[in-house]
């Protein structure tokens, strides 16, 4: 019972062993004394309360905050002790704070509650007893034979069992998890697929013995035991035989699994890791000068009571005529009477941490997140979604940010690839219109004829168009093209007749391709539009048509892609009987080993193409039974990025935000997105940390690397970095990594796994200069970088598979609505409020002084000016304590808010209205709160003070006078500070007004933009043709504006500017 009760608690797993055991169909020896193991269940819980514990922990994480806390403390002094202020002053802000907090986050759990109901409750069916029963998905239980449909997503991690093929494979997706939308194939071993109905299941007698838990997506470590006919058969399973919950089934009519893990043990929510929640730098900052006010408040309470015994210490003054003491205070503890006295002063002077600071704050916060929602440029009218903010705390750390951590695979690209052109035997085509045509020729040729791969065009029953080969060679490209794969097809039923002229060049509208690759589905859909359609595999036959022509190939052998090799064959016997093998891949993998055709040709175009950013792959064909290797062809594709990438990143590098990629992809596919959206320059100097074998090998390429950087110090830099070599990096020499790091432009991290994302960001989190980051991703294997970064931003997506386009809601939020604004502002604005140099310790400490500077002309002056004289009133009366009070607050009020008026460097009429609404509400509050009796107060001490106080001119004289005294210095300050020593805002604001100049032109005419001109130059050409014209117009975004090196001051919007380079 106790275990039990540990258990629960999470003080004792309930699996203490490194392996775990389970019973398909949870059959369990009968014999001996076997204890099943305890095992979750299948609920997924993303909530952070129940409806018993939300008010003590909501209670106690608030009141963890220092702020909360000191309030607390204060309100409970009030109630026991006899202070100057009444309870409620502190009380009731403290309860309003707490419950408008409370409710937000109990409102933002419950939302998190109803979608783990939903996913919780939703219908699965399991075999049990025999049949197939229908049940939900939390009831699901690790044994639990479970069926899957097409295009469901597995409820638990399931181990393959059977399919609806007779193989055992099935194919699945998992743009959930890791964002790649490409079709995956998995396995179920030969004894168990066979079992491909629920009676066969039944009476399986198999156990499946694999690794606890563990949050490694790719990774997975097993066997399983099938006894037949008494005699027991072992297979091992790995990656290939295990289905991922959150994944989905394409291109399969079902399939039968086992569970191995549910619920919170199942790897995507081990990838979703629960951390405290995260506090932005502001908030720190205030933390950090809240302790130094909180020692100044103690230190000001005990010198008052240290002062206050001091004056008290002659006894006209312990004990006058008109305060005489009770026998109960003269026998009273003096140490008693010290505490209560401190804890006196202490309330007296609490205000100098007002509640009503963290009470705006939190405000502003909270309306600053709908204005993010509200951002029309933030939202996508494609899927009609807009920016959602899921915690309003980390607003302003947007605005310091300054290194960028991104996935690739679904977040720089779409993950879908674009065929471009050909080279063919030395001979460059290119695609238009579903035509092949040779370089330099349209697709109607000047001189009538048409290009060698259309041959004659005859037209049969005006509809129908067959084509004809003059020779070969295109030809057998298109075959192999469309046979060296392992593409899978999906027919789906739709009602209607079809397009008849489509059946009849053998291609159905209805035909989907799915691959293990977006490489190979491209390829295998532009030879579909060229004519060469492949129409699916039958056991070993695979069939497709030519030009409209069936042609049916017997299958031999398939030897796949790995990463020694490089590259994929596949032996076919033609319908002559001939026996061919065809190989593509890498050309590095696979021109060394042609013996004909045109070869050096073809590295020319390869290495053509390479400089374009175009990822190329090499086919050719070799006859069997003649050891003649021949070079057929290069074909040429391109990843399609999101809309406006490389805009984005040029516009973050010019603000001076680095870009990490960190990625799962191989090095040459992540090199190549890299140079095609600009995170790489075709003129940056790329430097290597891969393959790395041993720690020393790692550290003496580091040191190469290191002087490197430093001898060729004036050229950028890029690194690339694979898992491996940064495992050995960041064992041993993680000071040395990053000194290489910080020093390079660019950093580019592949075959990445999800947990070396977050060591990349918590490691340069950490760093000395504690570096504000935020990482974005779109797949389960990006949570645990979006957990450790400062700012964690999830790319959404239109329905569960499918990956959002350009404007998806990370993209957008981050980078596209930046895009103007830092284009024009980066170099003059970013560098005032980077790394937060507006909340440092030097300008708190600015503030804090200016603050007792302001304090003392306050007080000190009212009295000089107000306190000896005794005929300030009409009526003679003198001015009381209640009315010094008031002229000293009124002075305040007004002081404060003109200070702040000082500071306001964009005005808005939000900035208006709030500034002067202050006063004026000061104004109005004070007359109605004093020119009524309340009845429900117990004292009237305000009651017609301040229109007595109004009522004096020598109030007004004074009030005009301490005004001016304490702001003049300030005006004085600004003004030569202006023109002395201007910040980069201040110079660009000076330029926009008076001298004509647009905000392009500013970036340009200081130093820090300079070194950026000639890159911003190429942005703005392709930005003015790409960007919106309105909010380019807005900037005053033209090619006409740009000053660069040359800078003309007298320069008119209207003239056009010369650049000199």
């Amino acid at each position: 019972m106790i275990r039990w009760i540990r258990q629960q608690l999470g003080f004792d797993p309930p699996h203490q062993s490194d392996t775990r055991t389970v019973y398909i169909a949870n059959k369990f020896p009968q014999h001996g004394h076997y204890i099943p193991q305890r095992f979750a269940d299948n609920r997924i819980i993303s909530s952070k309360y129940t409806i018993w514990n939300f008010i003590p922990k909501n209670l106690f994480e608030q009141f963890r905050r220092i702020a909360n806390f000191y309030f607390l403390i204060i309100f409970l002094v009030q109630l026991m002790i006899d202070t100057p202020t009444s309870p409620i002053t502190s009380g009731l802000p403290l309860f309003f704070v707490i419950t408008v907090t409370a409710i937000k986050q109990g409102y933002e759990d419950w939302l998190r509650h109803k979608a783990d109901n939903e996913v919780n409750g939703a219908p699965v069916f399991v075999v049990r007893s025999g049949s197939l029963v229908q049940t939900r998905s939390k009831n699901i239980r690790v044994g639990d034979i479970v069926r899957v449909a097409k295009d469901e997503t597995f409820p638990a991690d399931l181990v393959l069992l059977s399919s609806d093929r007779a193989e055992g494979t099935c194919h699945i997706t998992t743009a959930s998890l890791d964002g790649e939308t490409n079709l995956k194939t998995h396995y179920a071993v030969p004894e168990t697929a066979v079992s491909q109905s629920v009676s066969r299941l039944e009476s399986l007698q198999a156990v499946v013995e694999c690794q606890q838990p563990e949050a490694d997506l790719y990774r997975f470590v097993g066997r399983i035991t099938v006894t037949q006919q008494g005699e027991e058969i072992v297979r091992p399973l790995g990656s290939e035989n295990l289905l991922l919950r959150g994944a989905r089934l394409k291109n399969t009519k079902e399939i039968f699994g086992v569970a191995v893990y549910t619920g919170m043990e199942s790897k995507m929510a081990l990838n979703y890791k629960c951390k405290s929640q995260k506090r932005s730098a502001v908030e720190k900052s205030m933390n950090t000068f809240l302790i130094i006010y909180l020692g100044i408040l103690l230190f000001e309470a005990i010198l008052s009571t240290i002062l206050k015994y001091a004056w008290q210490a002659e006894n006209k003054w312990d004990e006058p005529f008109y305060n005489q003491k009770t026998d109960q205070e003269r026998n009273s503890s003096q140490i008693l009477k010290f505490i209560s006295d401190f804890l006196a002063f202490l309330v007296l002077y609490n205000f100098i941490i007002p509640i009503s600071l963290y009470v705006t704050v939190e405000l502003q916060k909270f309306l600053g997140s709908f204005f993010i929602g509200w951002d029309l440029d933030l939202y996508h009218e494609e899927s009609d979604q807009k920016a959602q903010v899921n915690t309003s705390d980390l607003n302003e750390e947007l605005g310091q940010v300054e290194y960028v951590f991104t996935d690739k695979t679904g977040t720089l690209t779409e993950n879908e690839m674009q065929f471009r052109e050909c080279s063919i035997n030395g001979i460059k085509y290119q695609e238009i219109n579903g035509k092949l045509v040779p370089e330099g020729m349209t697709e109607d040729s000047p001189d009538g004829s048409v290009p060698s791969y259309l041959g004659r065009l005859t037209f049969l029953a005006k509809t129908l168009c067959v084509y004809t080969f003059q020779n070969g060679e295109e030809e057998l490209f298109l075959k192999a093209v469309s046979l060296c794969h392992t593409v899978q097809i999906s027919y789906d039923q739709t009602d209607g007749p079809g397009d008849p002229f489509s059946h009849a060049n053998g291609f159905s509208p209805l035909m989907e391709y799915y691959a293990s690759s977006p490489d190979e589905k491209a390829l295998v859909e532009a030879t579909k539009r060229m004519g060469v359609t492949f129409i699916g595999s039958h056991g070993e036959i695979m069939e497709i048509k030519t030009l409209g022509k069936a042609e049916k190939y017997k299958l031999l052998h398939i030897l796949e892609f790995d990463a020694n090799r490089r590259r994929m064959s596949v032996i076919l016997q033609k319908p002559s009987g001939e026996k061919v093998l065809f190989t593509k891949g890498a050309e590095s993998a696979v021109l060394p080993y042609t013996t004909s055709g045109e070869i050096d040709k073809t590295r020319v175009h390869v290495d053509e193409f390479a400089l374009k950013g175009l990822r190329t792959l090499v086919i050719s064909d070799t006859i069997v039974c003649v050891c003649v290797c021949v070079c057929v062809c290069v074909r040429v594709f391109v990843s399609r990025l999101q809309d406006k990438v490389q805009e984005t990143i040029e516009s973050l590098r010019l603000a001076g935000i680095k870009v990490w990629v960190l990625t799962g992809d191989k090095h040459e596919t992540a090199v190549s997105v890299s140079l095609s959206c600009g995170h790489f320059h075709r003129t940056m100097n790329i430097l290597e940390l891969v393959q790395q074998k041993s720690d020393s090998e790692c550290a003496e390429q580091l040191r190469r690397l290191a002087r490197r950087i430093k001898e060729d110090h004036v050229i950028q830099h890029g690194l690339v970095v694979d898992g491996a070599s940064l495992s050995l990096a960041l064992r041993e020499h993680e000071k040395l990594f990053m000194e290489v790091c910080k020093n390079c432009s660019a950093v580019l991290c592949c075959r990445m796994a999800p947990l070396q994302k977050a060591k990349v960001v918590r490691l340069l989190k950490t760093s000395p200069e504690k570096p504000i980051t935020l990482a974005i991703g779109d797949g389960a294997n990006d949570v645990s970088m979006i957990q450790e970064a400062h700012v964690g931003i999830g790319r959404c997506r239109i329905g569960e598979d499918v990956a959002c386009n350009s404007n998806a809601y990370w993209y957008t939020v981050c980078l596209s609505s930046w895009c103007i604004h830092m284009f024009c502002r980066a170099n003059q604005h970013f560098t005032d409020i980077s790394k937060n140099s507006l909340l440092s310790f030097k300008t708190f400490l600015y503030w804090t002084f200016l603050g007792f500077c302001h304090a003392f002309v306050f007080f000190f002056g009212s009295y000089i000016l107000m306190g000896e004289d005794t005929t300030l009133m009409g009526n003679g009366q003198m001015f009381g304590n209640w009315t010094f009070g008031t002229l000293v607050f009124t002075v305040m009020v007004i002081t404060v808010t003109l200070k702040l008026a000082l500071e306001t460097h964009f005005w808005t009429w939000m900035n208006h209205f709030v500034t002067w609404g202050s006063i004026a509400f000061y104004f109005i509050f004070s007359l109605f709160y004093g020119g009524i009796i309340w009845p429900f107060l117990h004292t009237q001490d305000m009651y017609f003070v301040f229109v007595q106080l109004l009522s004096s001119g020598s109030a007004w004289f004074a009030i005009i006078i301490i005004i001016i005294t304490c702001l003049f210095p300030d005006v004085i300050k600004k003004v030569f500070y202006r023109h002395l020593q201007p910040t980069s805002t201040q110079k660009s604001q000076f330029i926009e007004a008076y001298q004509g100049i647009g905000c392009v032109d500013s970036m340009c005419c200081f130093s820090e933009g300079q070194n950026a001109c000639s890159r911003l130059g190429r942005l703005v050409e392709r930005m003015m043709g790409r960007c919106d014209p309105a909010r380019a117009t807005r900037c005053d975004l033209s090619l006409s504006s740009l000053c660069c090196k040359h800078i003309s001051y007298k320069l008119e919007h209207d003239e056009p500017a010369a650049l000199d380079e």
